[in-house]
């Protein structure tokens, strides 16, 4: 038998529903689990997401003073030796 493109399985409608199966019995879950669920989840995890690079772009500049002036500490002291 010869298969053609156009009997290929749609596997990205059965995939991708529009009803998320983790949402059975949201209704006994605490707000918080609500709240996230109401949401569209991809924007729960773009906000998680920018949550993430927003913590690491202060750790990342509060690094970068600390190293600066402990460079110019050494600087400091060598110069004056």
């Amino acid at each position: 038998m010869q298969e053609t493109a156009s009997t290929a399985v749609d596997t990205l409608t059965s995939s991708y529903s529009d009803r998320w199966e983790g949402l059975e019995g949201i209704e006994q879950s605490s707000g918080f689990v609500q709240f996230m669920a109401s949401n569209d989840l991809i924007f729960v995890v773009l906000g998680v997401s920018l949550i993430i690079w927003f913590v690491l772009l202060f750790y990342l500049i509060k690094v970068d003073r600390n190293v600066s002036k402990l460079e110019e500490l050494i600087k400091d002291s060598s110069d004056e030796a």
